[in-house]
């Protein structure tokens, strides 16, 4: 019996940041007791050839938790309990936020989508960093740093180094310029603003480094943002955040509601941008957007993802989520001839 798709009525019966909150406190419940070890039992899949390294960190299987599900870093050891690789928390700011006012989440029921407009609410980089320094995961954990909602441009570099030292305690660290939620950070996806905020972290020694960018940044404002990640020898590419964009195709009554878009509607374009950086540069790329299925993982994959994250699908196909597509996987790798997954990065480049 699939008990999530028998409780997932009554969670969508409640308005979503309502549900997301409830799933939180029920996961938490379940960290450091025997309920955490089944939940191991039933959802972990443990097989070499999932095993894949990138920017330094080894991960058990390629399929993470993207920012924004655990924006305080309260849930890695349950994430992992049910069988994802690593974990990303944020997006952290230097001092708390309350975020937007709500509503500011909503699900696209028929596009099996969500848009959010959060506004980057957390509880700054000191709690969090002390959560992160305490935690019981063997997985790796990152933070996804991002901009403190009022701070100017001419400020935000500084801003972005605040955050890196609350948060050190981090196995890795992912610059976010693009978050559509939040005021200001249009103007941090030109070249100029980009080159001071990493000169910044790479000065304070943030390592492993990595960049989050938009699903809407046209291509030459990518290649700038690529060049930059050359020139200051970062670790990584994440591709992608959510979308301001709407495309045609949605269905859902909410599809109009201002916010950032995630989900299936964004899958294709994010795999086009994660074979579009993997093409021009030497470094990891994490792949996101759309993952619901071991097919849409594998895709990015292929494309170029040496690892991939997702959050929708945890909302619409539930907990079991990572342990199917680390299942399913392994029939892809087994159907094509790879020993690896990372044999399988970049088959289609």
């Amino acid at each position: 019996m699939n008990v999530y798709a028998a409780a997932r009525p009554l969670l969508f019966s409640l308005p979503a940041e309502t549900a997301h909150r409830a799933v939180h406190q029920l996961l938490r419940a379940v960290q450091q007791t025997p309920l955490q070890r089944a939940l191991a039992a039933r959802y972990t899949v443990t097989d070499d050839r999932l095993h894949t390294e990138a920017f330094g960190q080894h991960f058990p299987n390629p399929v993470g938790v993207a920012a924004g599900f655990d924006k305080n870093a309260h849930l890695p050891p349950a994430l992992q309990a049910l069988g994802f690789g690593f974990v990303e928390v944020g997006g952290v700011t230097a001092q708390p936020q309350t975020g937007n006012d709500r509503p500011r989440l909503f699900r696209l029921r028929e596009d099996e989508a969500l848009v959010n407009r959060m506004g980057l609410n957390n509880d700054g980089a000191d709690a969090v960093g002390d959560r992160l320094a305490a935690l019981a995961a063997d997985v790796p954990v990152g933070v996804n740093i991002a901009k403190s909602e009022h701070v100017s441009r001419e400020r935000a570099p500084a801003d972005y180094r605040e955050t890196y030292e609350g948060v050190t305690a981090a196995d890795f660290f992912v610059v976010n310029v693009s978050c559509p939620n939040s005021q200001g950070f249009e103007a941090l996806q030109n070249r100029g603003a980009m080159a001071d905020i990493f000169a910044e972290l790479v000065d304070a020694g943030a390592s492993p480094l990595l960049v989050k960018l938009s699903p809407d940044l046209p291509e030459p404002a990518v290649a700038d943002a690529l060049d930059l990640v050359q020139e200051f020898g970062l670790d990584g590419v994440v591709t992608t955040n959510t979308s301001a964009d709407r495309p045609d195709s949605l269905d859902s009554h909410n599809s109009d509601e201002p916010g950032g878009l995630s989900g299936k509607p964004i899958a294709d374009r994010a795999t086009e941008m994660v074979r579009f950086v993997a093409e021009r540069v030497d470094v990891p790329v994490v792949g996101v957007g759309g993952v619901a299925t071991a097919e849409d993982a594998y895709e990015k994959i292929r494309a170029g993802a040496s690892v991939v994250q997702l959050y929708t699908s945890l909302v619409y196909e539930g907990p079991a989520v990572a342990r199917d597509i680390n299942r399913g996987l392994l029939d892809l790798l087994e159907r094509d001839g790879f020993d690896s997954v990372n044999e399988a990065v970049g088959a289609d480049c």
